[in-house]
């Protein structure tokens, strides 16, 4: 066992990614590896870390390009948590996750698999040199939407008239953004007035309510990252029963077989009958 000095930065965020703003050194303790070596060798890196955006569940991978690495080694390690994970071909840390593979020693991929949110941050290459040669890049972690059940609305039955407040809420990297649709295709009627085919944010405030508003709303989450989700929201509207008569007058001869129509509108679904002019329920046996 030996003891060997491991540079880490830190950081501070600006804008979407960090940027390092100061180096520490760690004390590593590394079986039969050695980090620091004297040569004439002078390695370099050929090109900067490109950041890396990654979905969860994804495999992320970020590459280091070296030249004239000689017998020297390369190491990657985790910026915040002053990890060690790789070293040359051997992988340190003991995250099954993580794995490291390289091109003719010039180009050394640290592979992340099945990317967990907390994966975000910075990742160090580093060379063995004296003083050591190091450069950083950052992995993002994006996260597709998942609409949250217990803050969004469940199904509604209202009567005709009354106002309905429909909410959805959903979590997700980037914010997801909410666009409210008919699943039928049909316009959205606004409290001003206004018919429009979708509405955006998280509620949908609809005024006296009608029946031709009735029917499945669709609460759709999206942030960028697939897939996009929605949740079905069914909308039941109660209202009385409406009658009309095509045709209020109906001639026939004494005799004659004649069919009375009449055509009726309700929800739920209304009891209907005649009756004659005594006021006598008429059954469908009646002559």
């Amino acid at each position: 066992m030996e003891h060997h000095m491991i540079r880490i930065s830190s950081s501070k965020a600006v804008g979407r990614f960090p940027v390092l703003v100061e180096t520490i050194f760690v004390e590593a303790i590394i079986p039969d590896l050695v980090i620091t070596q004297i040569s004439n060798e002078n390695p370099r890196f050929t090109a900067p870390i490109t950041n890396v955006t990654a979905a969860v569940g994804r495999e992320a991978i970020l590459t280091c390009l070296v030249e004239d690495l000689g017998n020297f080694k390369v190491a990657w390690l985790r910026v915040d948590t002053q990890t060690i994970l790789t070293i040359h071909n051997h992988v340190i840390t003991k995250n099954h996750r993580i794995g490291v593979t390289h091109s003719e020693h010039k180009t050394w991929f640290l592979h992340i698999r099945e990317i967990k949110a907390t994966d975000k941050g910075w990742y160090m290459c580093q060379i063995n040199t004296d003083p050591m040669k190091s450069q950083v890049g950052y992995l993002d972690v994006v996260v597709p939407p998942d609409i949250l059940d217990y803050a969004t609305s469940a199904d509604i039955v209202t009567r005709e008239g009354s106002n309905v407040n429909l909410h959805c809420k959903a979590n997700g990297f980037p914010m997801p953004s909410i666009t409210w649709k008919r699943e039928t295709g049909e316009m959205i009627k606004l409290p001003n007035g206004r018919e429009v085919a979708n509405v955006e944010g998280n509620f949908l405030n609809l005024t006296r309510v009608s029946r031709q508003q009735m029917g499945p709303y669709l609460c759709i989450a999206s942030n960028g990252v697939p897939p996009s989700v929605s949740k079905r929201i069914m909308l039941v509207i109660h209202f009385p029963p409406m009658v009309w008569i095509k045709n209020q007058l109906v001639g026939a001869y004494e005799g004659q077989q004649v069919t009375l129509e009449c055509h009726l509108e309700a929800f739920p679904k209304s009891i209907n009958y005649w009756i004659n002019e005594r006021g006598e329920m008429i059954s469908q046996s009646s002559k």
